[in-house]
C-alpha cells in the first residue's frame, strides 16, 4: 500500500527541495563574502510553505562561534515536515507525508584581506540522500572598495525508490561561482554573479510520469515513465544593486538571466529552459528599533525542449516529461518582513538580540501544464495555477 501511495509523488519532494532554499535564504550561511570573519550567533528559526496543495514546514536552528578573530565555525540543522495532495499527487497518485533532515557544517578562516572556507552539506529522506562540499575564497583589494568570491561544490546522491528495494542509482553535480562586489559611492553598491552548474546521473524522478493520448482508456489518456538526458549544464548570471536613500533606508534591484549552455562535455542540445527575473526591494528603519522589509519579484521562463503536457502517443520521443516545472510558466512574488531589535535587558546575556517575520505571496501561472483534476476535453483542459504563501519566523542573538 506504500508503495503504491507514494507512486508518482517523488516530483513534489523535488519542489520541496527548491522551496527550502527559498526559505532557509537568510539563516544558512555560506562560503563568506568579505574579509571581516561572520560575528558569533545563534538563530533559531521556523518556516511554512503552503500552496498548491503542497504543505512544507518545520524548525531550523544554526549556531556560528570564532576563535582568535581568524577562525568561525558553524553548524546548522534544518528539517522539512512535507505532506502533499498536489496535482502532482492527486492525478496519479494518494497524498502522503514525509520528514527530510538536513545536516551542515563549515568553517571560514580569515588571514589579512582573505577569507577561505569551506562547508558540508548533507540531507536525508526516505528515497533520497543528498551530500555536498564546498570551497570557497575570498580577497578584498583596491582600499578594501571591491570583493572578489570565487567557490566550488560538489555534490553526490544516491536516489532510491519506495517498494522497489532494487532501485538503486545516482546522481553528481558541480557549480563554480564568481562574484564581484564594488562599492561605486559612499552610498551605492554593485554586485556581479556567474555561476555555472553541471549535472550527471539520474537526473529525473522515478515516481514522474508523462501524459499521452490514449482512446482505449476512459479518460482517453494514460501515463507512461518519464525519461531525461543523462547530463545537464546550466549557467545563471546576475546583477545586484543596493543605494542607501538619506534618510536611513535602502533600495536594491536585482536582475538575473538562466539559460543552458550547449556543452562539448555533454549532449550536443541541452533541456532548453531559459528563464529570466527582476526584483526589487525597499528597507526603511521606523523607530524603537523596528524595521520594515518590501519587496516584488517577477520570474517567466520557457518550457524544455521535451516537455509536453499530452504526447501523442506512447513512447514519441527519447525524452518525455510532464513535470510543470519544466513548462512555460511565470510568477510573481509580493513580500513583506519586519525585524525588531529586542530591548537590552531582554537578553542580558548577549551583545544583542532580533525577532523577524518575513512572508511572501507567491502567484503561479502555468502557460501550458493543464488541471486534469477540472475536467474537459482531453489536452483542452483549464491551463493550471495556484497561489502559495512562505512565513519564516525566527529569533537571532548575538554573543
Amino acid at each position: 500500500m506504500h508503495a503504491v501511495q507514494r507512486a508518482e509523488q517523488g516530483a513534489v519532494v523535488a519542489v520541496a527541495r527548491v522551496l527550502r532554499r527559498f526559505a532557509l535564504l537568510v539563516l544558512l550561511p555560506g562560503i563568506a563574502q568579505a574579509a571581516i570573519l561572520p560575528e558569533d550567533r545563534a538563530d533559531v528559526m521556523y518556516h511554512d510553505y503552503d500552496g498548491g496543495g503542497l504543505q512544507v514546514s518545520g524548525p531550523s536552528i544554526l549556531v556560528r562561534k570564532g576563535f582568535q578573530d581568524r577562525v568561525s565555525v558553524w553548524a546548522n540543522y534544518y528539517e522539512d515536515m512535507i505532506s502533499s495532495a498536489s496535482i502532482d499527487v492527486v492525478s496519479t497518485g494518494s497524498p502522503y507525508k514525509e520528514t527530510r533532515r538536513e545536516y551542515s557544517g563549515g568553517i571560514d578562516f580569515l588571514s589579512g584581506k582573505t577569507i577561505m572556507g569551506a562547508a558540508y552539506i548533507r540531507s536525508e529522506e526516505n528515497d533520497y540522500i543528498a551530500n555536498t562540499a564546498r570551497f570557497g575564497i575570498s580577497q578584498d583589494f583596491f582600499g578594501d572598495l571591491s570583493t572578489l568570491s570565487i567557490s566550488y561544490g560538489r555534490g553526490w546522491d544516491d536516489v532510491m525508490k519506495n517498494g522497489d528495494p532494487t532501485f538503486d542509482d545516482h546522481k553528481h553535480r558541480q557549480d563554480w561561482r564568481v562574484d564581484l562586489s564594488q562599492i561605486l559611492t559612499p552610498n551605492l553598491v554593485l554586485n556581479f554573479g556567474y555561476e555555472g552548474i553541471s549535472d550527471e546521473g539520474y537526473l529525473h524522478d522515478p515516481y514522474r510520469s508523462a501524459r499521452y493520448l490514449d482512446p482505449s482508456s476512459a479518460k482517453g489518456y494514460s501515463y507512461e515513465t518519464e525519461v531525461t538526458p543523462h547530463t545537464k549544464m546550466s549557467d545563471a548570471w546576475a546583477i545586484r544593486a543596493m543605494y542607501f536613500l538619506p534618510y536611513r533606508a535602502s533600495a536594491r534591484f536585482e536582475y538575473r538571466m538562466v539559460f543552458p549552455v550547449v556543452g562539448s562535455y555533454y549532449y550536443s542540445d541541452t533541456w532548453g529552459v531559459d528563464a529570466w527575473n527582476v526584483e526589487l526591494g525597499y528597507v526603511q528603519p521606523i523607530s524603537n528599533g523596528l524595521t520594515i522589509d518590501l519587496r516584488y519579484r517577477y520570474y517567466t521562463q520557457t518550457a524544455s525542449d521535451f516537455y509536453s503536457d499530452l504526447y501523442p502517443r506512447q513512447n514519441s520521443q527519447n525524452f518525455l516529461s510532464r513535470d510543470k516545472e519544466l513548462s512555460p510558466f511565470s510568477s510573481n512574488t509580493v513580500g513583506m518582513g519586519l525585524t525588531y531589535q529586542l530591548p537590552a535587558n531582554f537578553a542580558p546575556f548577549f551583545k544583542r538580540a532580533e525577532m523577524s517575520l518575513f512572508a511572501d505571496y507567491i502567484m503561479f501561472t502555468y502557460d501550458d501544464f493543464r488541471d486534469v483534476m477540472k475536467g474537459g476535453t482531453v489536452g483542452d483542459e483549464p491551463m493550471y495555477k495556484m497561489d502559495s504563501t512562505v512565513l519564516r519566523a525566527f529569533v537571532s542573538f548575538w554573543y
